[in-house]
This record gives C-alpha cells, sequence and structure tokens, in this order.
C-alpha cells in the first residue's frame, strides 16, 4: 500500500501568474514513474490535514516536476504559489495514475488549463521515444497570459517538425482564424475534425481538463472513436461518476453494524462496522486506520482496493477502467456495501 515520504522542493519556476513548476528530490521511497502519472500531497493548515493531487509535467529523464495552478479558494495551490520555497519539504505518496499507458503511433490530445500537466509529460514521452509516432494538441486557455507551457510547446513544435503540431484555442484574445476563437464548443469540434485534424488517422484520444470542455470532446470523439481509445483524466470534484458494481440494495436504514467490512491493510485484518450509508474508507478512517485516499470523489485511484468477497455499490468513478472494475477493483471512497458482508483487499 503506498505511503507518504518527503520530497524536498529544489526548484520553483513560475510559469504564469497563477502558476508554477515544483521540481522534486525525494528523500526516501521510490519515485519513479510513468508519462502521466500524479501525485497525491499531504499538509495541515490550521491544524485540518488536505491531501491534493497534481500531475507529473516532466518525462522520467528531466527529473520529477509539478505543475500547480492556484485555483480561487484553493488552500493547497495557493500556498504552493504563493509561499512554498525552495528547501521546503513536502509529503507525497508515489507516483499513481494510468492515464499515459495506452500509447500509439498517432495520438490527439485535448487539454485546457492545467490539464495541459500530465498531456506535456505524455507528449515528450511519445515523441522523444518513437520516431514515427505523431501528436497533435488542442490547447484551450483563456488567454495567451495563462496559457500554461507556451513556450515548452513551441519548442516541441520546432523539435519534431511535422510530428507534433499545437492548436491554440483562446477564449479571451483574438484569432486570425475565428475557429481557434472563444470557447471550445461541440461545433468548434467538429470544425476541428473538417480541417484541421484527420480525426480517422487518430489511434489514441487524451483528455484533460474541466469538466464543461471535457464532456464536450469526449461527446464529439465518441461520434468517431471508440471507448478503448479514449483515455480521460479528471481531479475536479464536480465529476457526477459512472456507475459499478451493481447489486440488490439492503436499503439505506440498515442500522449501525447491520453490515460488516473486513478491511485488510498493511497484512492486518479488520472487522468494521457498517451501514449502507458509510463508504468502506469512511469506516476504515473512523477506525483509525491509515488507508489511502485523496479527493475522496471518485476522480482519483488514490483509495484503489480489490473487493475479495460481497457487492459493493459505487456511487461515483472516474478513476477505474472498466478493466478493473471487471476484475474487482472498487474505489473504496465511493464504495457502499450492498450485502451483508463484504471483504475489501488494500493490499491485493
Amino acid at each position: 500500500m503506498p505511503r507518504f515520504h518527503p520530497l524536498e522542493v529544489t526548484d520553483i519556476r513560475r510559469e504564469t501568474d497563477s502558476a508554477v513548476v515544483l521540481s522534486l528530490t525525494p528523500k526516501s521511497g521510490d519515485f519513479s514513474f510513468a508519462p502521466g502519472q500524479y501525485l497525491t500531497f499531504r499538509k495541515e493548515f490550521d491544524g485540518e490535514e488536505l491531501r491534493r493531487c497534481y500531475s507529473v509535467c516532466s518525462t522520467p529523464e528531466e527529473g520529477l516536476r509539478v505543475g500547480i495552478k492556484a485555483v480561487e479558494g484553493g488552500v493547497f495551490s495557493s500556498f504552493a504559489n504563493r509561499e512554498l520555497q525552495v528547501g521546503d519539504i513536502l509529503e507525497a505518496m508515489p507516483p499513481m495514475g494510468a492515464f499515459g499507458a495506452k500509447i500509439a503511433a498517432k495520438n490527439l490530445g485535448f487539454a485546457g488549463g492545467s490539464g495541459i500537466t500530465p498531456l506535456l509529460s505524455i507528449i515528450k514521452s511519445t515523441l522523444q521515444a518513437d520516431e514515427k509516432a505523431s501528436f497533435i494538441l488542442v490547447y484551450a486557455n483563456r488567454s495567451v497570459a495563462s496559457t500554461m507551457f507556451r513556450d515548452e510547446l513551441q519548442d516541441l513544435k520546432d523539435q519534431f517538425l511535422g510530428r507534433f503540431h499545437v492548436i491554440h484555442i483562446l477564449e479571451d484574445n483574438a484569432q486570425d482564424i475565428e475557429l481557434f476563437a472563444g470557447r471550445l464548443d461541440a461545433e468548434k469540434l467538429e470544425g476541428l475534425f473538417d480541417g484541421w485534424v484527420n480525426i480517422g488517422a487518430v489511434e489514441q484520444a487524451f483528455i484533460c481538463g474541466p469538466t464543461p470542455m471535457m464532456e464536450i470532446v469526449k461527446s464529439g470523439l465518441s461520434a468517431h472513436l471508440e471507448p478503448f481509445q479514449l483515455s480521460i483524466e479528471q481531479f475536479l470534484s464536480d465529476q457526477p461518476g459512472r456507475a459499478a458494481q451493481k447489486a440488490e440494495s439492503l436499503g439505506s436504514a440498515a442500522p449501525r453494524g447491520a453490515l460488516q467490512a473486513t478491511v485488510l491493510l498493511d497484512g492486518v485484518s479488520h472487522n468494521l462496522p457498517l451501514d449502507a450509508e458509510t463508504s468502506v474508507l469512511q469506516a476504515a478512517l473512523d477506525a483509525k486506520l491509515d488507508a489511502p485516499y485523496a479527493c475522496r470523489a471518485g476522480v482519483c485511484s488514490t483509495c484503489k482496493a480489490k473487493l475479495v468477497s460481497g457487492e459493493v455499490e459505487m456511487r461515483a468513478n472516474q478513476a477505474l477502467e472498466d478493466y478493473e472494475v471487471e476484475q474487482g477493483y472498487i474505489l473504496t471512497c465511493q464504495s457502499h456495501a450492498k450485502t451483508k458482508k463484504i471483504v475489501v483487499d488494500y493490499d491485493g
């Protein structure tokens, strides 16, 4: 099971007025990573522990770097942008996630705002590893000034002529081509497919960004690509998720203790009382177990465990692939018991 380890901040680069790139050196633990993975950080603010996920934006050869954009009301992101200093120590779990697992020869990426961070890692690694691979990136932002990694993307375009193309969609800036101005919507998407992106040649597509943009892009791509050709990364908590692990309900009125979860954690078995409205993760935390978690909204895979027996209902799932669900994996933050006894293995 993943544990938190200390990382030293060795460099802080101001990327935009509201975004920084942190270079990190692990002091312990295995922090080797694959392109597109993320780190789960934890820090106390006014006595309350917060956990947040941020994507790696570098290649393994470049070392460990994450991009963090400050968001309104974001305690951790504001701290990283305004207070964090070189030499400070942050705690994080080893890299997780499988966003970049399905690299193909001909790739298409859609990024919105800070959604570029995992895609940048995937793009650089793909183009460097395979001289026959190509990548088209459609990158939506409010303005030129708010565009993360704009110079680096231009350098990649110059370095990989003919293999990397980037299309900037800017909401607030005038563009020579009308299609590239304003918000990315369904009409613009079809316009891109008509003259700028040969969607018929695309083998794999990657999407990461704000929820409204992602839904539009996913819907548009679904008319041209098969579900297995879509890779989606989402950390925001406003995603409704998709249903999984259907089972007959025992009813939400089941009293505390009427249900039971056996949780395997670090080789030790724990029997926990449940009711139908208490998630497996919450039951573990109530019992003071050090169960892994981050978003608690079903959009990261930090709390993933294997359902050994019994049945659960996941009320949201934007992190697990269908094949993982078929293999019995669940997001414990969203999983509620639907049988009297369940067995969940965090070590499996």
